[in-house]
């Protein structure tokens, strides 16, 4: 398990912002605090957030967002940032990275975004993308 901590939250980048590095997933001060408000609504304040992509959707892949109550598994990258932890498996990380994790609220959607700069296309409820 490869841990990424501190270096996170001063990676924290503003929505248009780009990574520090490609080989880094960027979490914004709006995710963490979105993801503090969920994780406490959930009645599991200490619960880490998983970020992946997986097969499938209107566009070939799709992100996942889900709150996981276990501890990280042997391959995962744990980001921590705002004292919120992150949990990345290596084959989604090979997507993600460069990516920053934000927060949106419009009148159509609430919840957290992805910018990525590896998506060469996406469908229209933006939860589904093609890699370049």
């Amino acid at each position: 398990m490869e841990t990424t901590s501190a270096s996170l939250e001063s990676q924290t980048a503003a929505p248009s912002e780009a990574p520090k590095s490609r080989r880094e997933i960027t979490i914004s001060d709006k995710a963490v605090e979105f993801a503090k408000k969920k994780l406490a609504l959930r009645g599991t304040p200490d619960a880490a957030v998983r970020l992946g992509v997986k097969g499938g959707g209107c566009s070939g892949f799709s992100y996942v967002i889900q709150y996981e109550d276990t501890p990280p598994r042997e391959r995962d990258t744990v980001y921590e940032a705002g004292g919120v932890r992150f949990y990345v498996d290596k084959k989604s990380f090979v997507y993600l990275a460069g990516s920053v994790l934000d927060y949106e609220q419009t009148l159509m959607f609430q919840g957290f975004k992805f910018k990525n700069p590896q998506e060469a296309s996406s469908c229209g409820c933006g939860h589904s993308f093609t890699v370049r």
